[in-house]
């Protein structure tokens, strides 16, 4: 996402996400510093493979046309689903997941995982490139709200394509809500009930096994870019809120009073807001160094979580997505913020 709103990052991606420059990291699908456990606690795991999960059975036959309202208020037909430019890594799993993997052309940076890694690269942190979709003949693309520039959108649809808008997720309660208004605008509903059940029994079940009762860890959440010198806190829009709180932990950016989504980290914020773990995405814990370099940012060593070095690392491509792969997140998150859980 951009800096200031990063993608529910997503990026936030996030974010759900920030500007190419901080998201050059964002790209890979695993890669980060100080993987496995170190001394004094230090936990940065992977989350399972990373690949989309498509429905079991055959790949759902779009039903259409399907008429929409997109979330910038145009109505929007969809009269042909064959070659599907979904313009954020979120919505590229959703459509793979529903089984339409085979008709998308073209990717965001963000989409990072296996049966998307090959595909054209056509939006880069939000900001799309109108020239390449239209070059790849789309016959329907999916955005959000937080896609831009403007005009690159106006573009796309002064050309006569489908673009249907989606609102960006920013909590677990919109991954249901994401996943029915994809399949709507493909034609695949019944595809969409399935996919959505699917997610929700799996997310049911995390939440079920998740440990309960003693201390709730306080968790901050940090977006690190070190090769741009960036270096933020998250606060209570941030995007990571709903995933803190569903794993066990509370955000202690939110808690100290940190009401929009990002600010500057400084040792005064830092220090208000006490984390007993940090959390970071895996790339942007690499980009400083794994956790000794992330101990040197001022402030940090001096949190509870410094002292122990406590950090928990989740991959870029899937932490804030709030998609298909939702329940993984949470699984990996709970693991490494709780101090006796297995793992």
């Amino acid at each position: 996402m951009r800096p200031q709103r990063p993608r529910t990052l997503r990026d936030f991606a996030a974010v759900l996400v920030l500007a190419l420059a901080l998201l050059a990291g964002c790209g890979g699908s695993g890669g980060g510093g100080d993987k496995g456990s170190g001394s004094g606690g230090e936990r940065a795991a992977h989350t399972a493979a990373d690949r989309a999960e498509p429905l079991s059975g055959p790949a759902p036959e779009p039903q259409l046309p399907a008429r929409v309202t997109s979330a910038d208020g145009h109505r929007v037909t969809v009269r042909d689903a064959r070659r599907i430019v979904p313009l954020s890594g979120s919505l590229s799993e959703i459509v793979y997941s529903l089984g339409l993997g085979k008709r998308v052309v073209a990717r965001d940076i963000t989409a990072t995982f296996a049966q998307a890694r090959k595909l054209p690269v056509v939006t880069r942190a939000h900001d799309v490139s109108a020239e390449s979709v239209l070059s790849l003949k789309p016959s329907v693309v999916l955005a959000e709200t937080t896609t831009g520039p403007a005009e690159a959108v106006d573009q796309i649809r002064d050309a006569g394509i489908p673009l249907v808008v989606l609102d960006p997720a920013r909590g677990l309660g919109d991954v249901g809500t994401r996943i029915t208004a994809v399949a709507t605008a493909l034609g695949v509903d019944g595809a969409g009930k399935r996919l959505r059940a699917r997610t929700d029994e799996r997310v049911d079940a995390v939440r079920d096994g998740l440990p309960g009762g003693g201390d709730r860890p306080r968790v901050a959440f940090l977006y690190l870019r070190g090769s741009a010198s960036v270096y933020l806190l998250g606060g209570a829009r941030s995007g990571a809120t709903s995933l803190i709180e569903a794993a066990g932990g509370v955000d202690a950016g939110k808690e100290s009073g940190l009401s929009k989504d990002f600010t500057a980290i400084t040792s005064e914020a830092l220090a208000k807001a006490a984390p007993d773990v940090i959390l970071v995405m895996s790339k942007g814990l690499e980009s400083v160094g794994g956790v000794d370099g992330l101990l040197k940012i001022p402030g940090i060593a001096e949190t509870p979580a410094g002292q122990d070095r406590r950090v928990a690392a989740v991959d870029d491509g899937v932490l804030l997505n709030y998609g298909p792969r939702t329940d993984e997140v949470l699984r990996d998150l709970s693991r490494q913020i709780h101090k006796d859980a297995a793992g």
